[in-house]
């Protein structure tokens, strides 16, 4: 991803109001991030807990939509899976995202979801957190394609809350 100031981020959001993103609150290291090294910028947000905000480069520039975390966690005695970067986590490590669409759908109260990493932290699990199935294979092969696939499954779920 390339650097991106605070009001490239601010300005980024497809599924909120003008007001809403600038009320967001960034994440609190966000100009100490490498942004080269991440295919996607997710945060929680520290004022509102169930809210999060996901930001990924697109063709014309940054995307980024608003997600709302589900009200109750899952159990951590299960194991579930985050859709986005295929980790498999505790239960209550992921949970539940649904995010307004845009435009008329969103306005009548439309929304799609996906389970995503509880953090939001997907970017830094590909690279670190390589399933054991692939860890006969080449490193540095096996991120690039987790990052790949990455991208993709994030561009789909922006393509969707885009409808």
């Amino acid at each position: 991803m390339e650097p991106l100031t605070e009001r490239q981020v601010r300005r980024s959001f497809i599924n909120c109001s003008q007001g809403e993103a600038r009320a967001l609150t960034l994440p609190k290291d966000f100009d100490a991030l490498d942004r080269a090294e991440l295919e996607l910028l997710g945060w929680r947000d520290p004022k509102a807990p169930l809210r999060g905000y996901l930001v990924v480069e697109g063709d014309g520039g940054a995307l980024g939509i608003a997600v709302r975390a589900a009200d109750t966690r899952m159990s951590g005695r299960i194991t579930a899976m985050c859709l986005l970067c295929q980790t498999s986590q505790s239960g209550d490590a992921v949970s539940l995202f649904t995010a307004r669409r845009t435009g008329a759908a969103g306005r009548n109260g439309n929304t799609v979801g996906t389970y995503i990493c509880a953090d939001l932290r997907c970017a830094q699990r590909v690279r670190t957190e390589i399933p054991p199935w692939l860890q006969d294979r080449d490193p540095a092969e096996v991120v690039a394609e987790r990052v790949a696939e990455l991208r993709e499954r994030v561009r789909g779920f922006v393509d969707a809350v885009r409808g």
